[in-house]
């Protein structure tokens, strides 16, 4: 039997803040005794490591990666291995990455094809949701098959014609199937036929700079796409949660439905939280790097996000990492925006982006661990094996510096892809430890991990319902 202690820090969950030392054995928490207590001063181990003037949070849980996407030509530059790592450099211990059904597929060839992927290859846990691009009877049976192997959410696409796009009947059917199996569905909503419409006058008008990927893809067809889904999910008596929401006129379509007593859910992304289309606009397609959807609004639409956060009309702060390269992928999109691949990269810096919110006064400490760690946990049915530290949870816990200074840069992160969406952003707060089940993946800032140290995690159903 393995024990370590961690001693002296202010341990952190979405729901308490306590001076206490924490134990651990063979991978999971056991006990949680206040500092200096005789309790908590009995506890000996092989392993001890010092939190004094340190937080000790769980680790994150990040709901929404692209490890690997193929997207436009090309494939997303971190692969499970590379992403994963830098992951656990930022905090998070477990990602739901998305396994993909192509047209004409099978969900389980998808879903397949991403465990040979990622299988020995993780530096953390790892769980999928199912992209379902292909609604069929077969594949609304396989959904049923799936649920009870623990990929328990499902994610269909408004946008994307000809590619993941499907349509108000296909969504109905498989809403209607996860009311009666207890999946999820997750929606992309973007009116994707209405904005083919504008991307193909906007480049008949000439307009093919990256910023005008913004423009065409506007605020109101989120927004009436997310109206759209609300009402399906409804008819369907069906849950929903509405993955990277962007616009303030889709913020106010979740809050109605919310105060309706639906079971309506939405995340947000850093990316909209701290950028805006300023970037897209950005000379000598710079602005290509900030190309992702939903896209990036005018800056304005950021109040409207950070108080869905605090009144949790908004539950969850995901990356929708998937990163591509500015040289020789990115620049696929020279001459015709519609053509840069969709994504940006940050998986490894969502923990420290939303503790510099905490430092702005835009969220509580525990809300920050709440949106990072314990919600998504809850939502995707890890919890509370996932997302606290509490006895019986995995010890996936991170030690945190908030007092700690770095400036954000392609120059010292770990992510596989050239450049920062954050280049030169200061943020005070650092991880210096992180444990993954017990073992350390990140020591004092040094990497001391493993991929094939991750293991696949099967879940339950959401248990976040209304």
């Amino acid at each position: 039997m393995s024990r370590t202690v961690i001693r002296g820090g202010l341990v952190i969950t979405a729901s308490d803040e306590m001076h206490a030392d924490v134990l651990i054995e063979d991978g999971r928490v056991v006990a949680l005794a206040a500092s200096g207590t005789p309790t908590a001063e009995s506890w000996t181990a092989e392993r001890t490591i010092d939190a004094a003037g340190k937080y000790v949070i769980p680790g994150g849980v990040d709901a929404h990666t692209h490890m690997e996407l193929p997207f436009g030509g090309t494939f997303a530059s971190d692969t499970f291995e590379t992403g994963t790592r830098a992951a656990a450099w930022g905090g998070t211990t477990t990602i739901v990455d998305f396994a993909v059904q192509s047209v004409g597929h099978s969900l389980r060839e998808g879903l397949d094809a991403w465990n040979a992927k990622a299988d020995g290859q993780c530096a953390i846990d790892y769980a999928f949701h199912m992209i379902v691009s292909d609604v069929n009877q077969d594949t609304l049976k396989e959904m049923d098959l799936l649920v009870q192997e623990g990929v328990t959410s499902f994610k269909q696409f408004m946008a994307y014609p000809g590619v993941f796009y499907s349509d108000d009947g296909q969504i109905l059917r498989a809403m209607q199937r996860s009311a009666e199996n207890g999946g999820l569905i997750m929606m992309h909503a973007e009116n994707g036929i209405a904005i083919d419409v504008l991307v193909e006058q906007a480049l008949a008008r000439g307009e093919t700079d990256p910023r005008f990927h913004g423009e065409v893809r506007k605020a109101l067809l989120e927004a009436e796409a997310t109206h759209r889904a609300i009402k399906l999910a409804q008819v369907a008596g069906a849950p929903l949660y509405v993955v990277h929401v962007s616009a303030q006129e889709a913020v106010a379509e979740l809050a109605r439905a919310r105060d309706e007593g639906l079971n309506v859910f939405g995340e947000t992304c850093p990316q909209y939280l701290f950028l805006s289309t300023d970037n897209l606009a950005e000379p000598d397609f710079e602005g290509s790097k900030y190309v992702c959807s939903t896209p990036l609004r005018p800056r304005e639409h950021q109040a409207a996000l950070w108080r869905g956060l605090r009144t949790n009309d908004l539950q969850v702060v995901s990356t929708d990492h998937c990163p591509f390269c500015f040289v020789g992928q990115k620049e696929l999109g020279r001459g015709d925006f519609s053509k840069i691949p969709n994504g940006l990269p940050g998986v490894e810096n969502r923990m420290d982006l939303l503790h510099q919110a905490v430092v702005d006064g835009h969220l509580s400490r525990r809300r920050w661990i709440e949106i990072a760690c314990a919600t998504p946990a809850r939502m995707f049915g890890l919890y509370p094996k996932k997302g606290t530290i509490a006895p019986g949870a995995d010890a996936d816990i991170v030690i945190y510096d908030p007092h700690a200074e770095q400036v954000m840069s392609v120059e010292t992160h770990h992510m596989n892809v050239d450049y920062s969406a954050y280049e030169g952003k200061r943020v005070t707060g650092r991880v210096e430890t992180v444990l993954s089940r017990g073992e350390p993946v990140i020591t004092e800032r040094e990497f001391t991990g493993r991929a094939g140290h991750g293991v696949y995690t099967p879940r339950s159903t959401c248990q976040y319902l209304l």
